[in-house]
């Protein structure tokens, strides 16, 4: 336990530049704080104290606001940054240095028993109220973007971003951290389509006033019904 708590302050200093000290550490990050009450919750779950293991993730539950069910299993380096409104289901599985961060649910959908919350594999980082449901699996060193709602497989290295997520090119150095799991040239393809139209728009009505203008400089007067000068749009569909 000594080990894992060891780890567990570790990684609080490599993914937040805002730690000072580890008596900074211990006693003012909630997410520390929850994963001490998992490791003794999950503990007596695997003994078969089920119900002690439900009431110490209770209390962790209401001193920390995160919700991790005793039954999940978490592997090492796990870093929960705020902490508020995690919620981890029964049969979520983690693996190795993984990263959450706020508002994150790992959920199920379907009341039936048996596998139905995620699996994340090494390496993932969740970005703040994302919510990834079902028996999925996130792939090693997967990002899934703030607010994201996943219910699909995630490829390992891949990046999930809107809802429903999508994948996406993350655009950045391989091993560089990125905060709240996306970088800020993420290569969005609706993003880019949505742009590529705008501009397509603003080019189209610009050529459109040069065209007018060159007309009325050779004497051409373009009119509408009430005798006022064409605006581009209507000229557009004069054109069409």
């Amino acid at each position: 336990m000594i080990g894992w708590l060891k780890e567990d302050i570790s990684v609080v200093f490599e993914r937040d530049p805002a730690a000072r000290s580890v008596w900074e550490v211990l006693t003012c990050y909630p997410g520390v704080h929850a994963l001490v009450f998992h490791r003794f919750s999950h503990g007596c779950w695997r003994h078969g104290l089920k119900w002690l293991a439900r009431w110490i993730a209770h209390w962790g539950r209401w001193l920390t606001g995160v919700e991790i069910h005793p039954g999940a299993r978490i592997g090492r380096r796990f870093f929960i940054d705020h902490g508020m409104g995690v919620v981890i289901g029964e049969t979520a599985e983690i693996g190795d240095d993984c990263t959450l961060y706020h508002g994150v649910t790992l959920g199920g959908t379907t009341w039936n028993k048996g596998k139905r919350h995620p699996t994340l594999k090494d390496g993932v980082v969740v970005g703040a109220g994302a919510k990834i449901l079902g028996p999925i699996t996130i792939g090693a060193r997967a990002k899934v973007g703030s607010n994201a709602v996943v219910v699909k497989d995630v490829p390992d290295e891949a990046t999930a971003i809107g809802i429903p997520a999508r994948l996406v090119d993350g655009g950045e150095a391989p091993g560089r951290f990125a905060a709240y799991a996306v970088a800020l040239d993420t290569n969005d393809p609706v993003t880019r389509a949505m742009h590529a139209l705008i501009d397509h728009s603003a080019d189209t009505d610009k050529r459109i006033d040069q065209i007018v203008a060159e007309l009325e400089r050779l004497g051409l007067q373009l009119k509408n019904a009430e005798g006022r000068p064409l605006d581009a749009q209507q000229l557009n569909r004069i054109v069409d």
